[in-house]
């Protein structure tokens, strides 16, 4: 009960603040792709970004889960289309691309979200199979998406292109049972770096959101149990878990031009957590 009480408490509070709709046009006449997009924070990233006024291709590996997403989405009034995508698929990936060019016309927001963390534990518990899924997706599949996406991107002559990453605050500290993963996502920060020094010459701006722990089912499992709860809690000064509106509002302002100037940096939207590596 004491578990129950202090998530619902949170959510209670972060409502309490929050008002909706949004009612901003910042991303007016702009295409956006969002990956892994039909649950928890891609959805809510998904949402916010068809809220300011972007055409959102909504995806994830599930037909099903694409299409209750869109149907969703387009019964708010809001301008999104779907397709199936694996990430760690090229053909997927690359009709991902293909069918926003041909319902939307191009591209100018690329948020990659889809990860993975097929086991918990220890690192030098895993195996190299799970090694090698965790980066295939989170890290390599991240690159390779952001490399087939440049053509329509460096063609954008109306808007500044925005790509955003999507680590986590584990990627600057050691949570006990994410030790692959969390070092996945360290990873993507040195991409954001990296690319963002590349592509400036495009006018491309590359940059990261760091979430916390945020209260979603795939991260159900830093929560789910009172020992859980108190070591999750442990790191956040705020003391209470995030919600996926509060990340989607990060990306919001990364995509639009608010946020013009800015390329190559990493936003940690945790609620507190230490971010330093």
């Amino acid at each position: 009960m004491m578990l129950r009480a202090s998530i619902n408490q949170s959510v209670r509070r972060f409502s309490a603040n929050t008002t909706s709709p949004v009612k901003c046009n910042r991303l007016e006449g702009r295409i956006a792709i969002v990956t892994a997009s039909t649950d928890g924070i891609g959805f809510s990233i998904a949402k916010r970004l068809a809220q300011e006024g972007a055409k959102v291709m909504i995806s994830s590996r599930k037909e099903s889960n694409v299409k209750n997403a869109v149907e969703e989405l387009r019964s708010e009034g809001l301008q999104v289309s779907g397709v199936v995508c694996h990430v760690g698929k090229a053909e997927d990936r690359k009709n991902l691309i293909e069918k926003t060019e041909a319902e939307f016309g191009g591209l100018d927001i690329l948020v990659s979200n889809a990860a993975l963390n097929p086991a918990d534990g220890q690192m030098f518990n895993n195996t190299e199979e799970v090694w090698d899924k965790i980066f295939d997706v989170n890290v390599k599949s991240t690159f390779l998406l952001m490399k087939e996406s440049l053509p329509l991107l460096k063609r954008n002559k109306s808007f500044s292109p925005s790509i955003i990453t999507i680590s986590s605050s584990v990627a600057y500290l050691y949570y006990k049972s994410l030790g692959i993963y969390s070092i996945s996502k360290t990873a993507l920060l040195s991409l954001t770096k990296v690319s963002a020094m590349e592509l400036a010459l495009y006018g491309i701006r590359v940059n990261c959101i760091a979430p916390g722990i945020i209260k979603t089912k795939f991260s159900n499992k830093l929560y789910d149990t009172q020992e859980a709860y108190d070591y999750s809690m442990s790191f956040i000064s705020m003391k209470r878990f995030g919600m996926s509106e509060e990340v989607a509002s990060v990306a919001a302002f990364l995509a639009s031009d608010d946020a013009s100037y800015i390329t190559g940096e990493t936003i940690v939207a945790s609620g507190g957590i230490s971010s330093r590596l």
